[in-house]
């Protein structure tokens, strides 16, 4: 191993692009702490003005990768899982 890019990472073992991912998902999870009863379009405008801008559709993806639903909508994987549940029983 060439001694260069080992102490290149050494020196920063996490890439850049991750740590952007990071700091949105902190922000958006910090948005959805604070009002857990909104979905990820009203996240992504809260972690917007505490200075983390971001697509929707990126949002969308790390509320969705995390399981945070919105309290008062619907879990789109909860009928899913009881169909998956019935087929294991009566199999």
């Amino acid at each position: 191993m060439a001694r260069q890019p080992y102490y290149r990472w050494l020196a920063r073992p996490v890439g850049n692009g991750v740590l952007v991912a990071a700091y949105r998902a902190n922000a958006v999870v910090d948005a959805h702490r604070d009002d857990p009863e909104f979905g990820y379009r009203f996240l992504v405008d809260e972690a917007r003005t505490a200075g983390e801008a971001m697509a929707e559709r990126t949002a969308w993806k790390i509320c969705s990768d995390n399981g945070w639903w919105s309290a008062f909508g619907s879990q789109p994987r909860a009928s899913m899982i009881i169909v998956d549940m019935r087929r294991m029983m009566f199999a």
